[in-house]
């Protein structure tokens, strides 16, 4: 599957990584499903992406942010004699979760409770990006306006120019 982003570049200007990022989320079909995640939306410009890390604790888990990417992986610790296991439900096994992030956006924190990753995210609008006013600037009125000189004078400079030898460059 392919997407033709010529419209958009015809009329947008930076969007350049939108297309790798559909790009990717395209070839990414066999996406896992383990751990099971949410993304909520907690402010305007504020994120939390919740992951069920059962059986992990914060020493089991590494999260890196990187071109653009936050990657959470979760190493398996060795485990614990518990007996002989009956039936094993709840999944230790390693994993690796990756997702795109915005420009202009980062990870400010991350907390663990309940068997639940809770990381946040924000969207900062750097100063370039901000909505700014453009001053106009016109000429004055008093420079831009041109005094008739007498009929008198203006002949006699005419006068005085041509007389006037002109150099030329060599």
């Amino acid at each position: 599957m392919t997407y033709d982003f010529a419209p958009l570049f015809r009329t947008a200007i930076g969007f350049d990584r939108l297309a790798q990022v559909m790009d990717t989320a395209a070839r990414n079909t066999a996406t896992p499903s383990y751990p099971p995640y949410d993304i909520a939306k907690t402010g305007n410009d504020s994120y939390a992406l919740t992951m069920a890390v059962a059986g992990f604790g914060p020493e089991d888990i590494e999260l890196v942010v990187q071109d653009n990417t936050l990657v959470v992986q979760g190493r398996v610790n060795t485990p614990q004699n518990e007996g002989e296991i009956l039936h094993r439900g709840i999944a230790r096994r390693a994993f690796e979760r990756r997702f795109a992030l915005a420009d202009h956006v980062e990870v400010t924190g991350a907390d663990m409770n309940n068997g639940l990753l809770r990381i946040t995210v924000r969207q900062i609008m750097p100063e370039a990006l901000k909505p700014r006013h453009i001053s106009i600037n016109t000429a004055r009125p008093e420079a831009s306006r041109i005094e008739p000189q007498p009929a008198a004078e203006s002949t006699a400079s005419v006068a005085q120019d041509t007389a006037t030898p002109v150099a030329t460059a060599a």
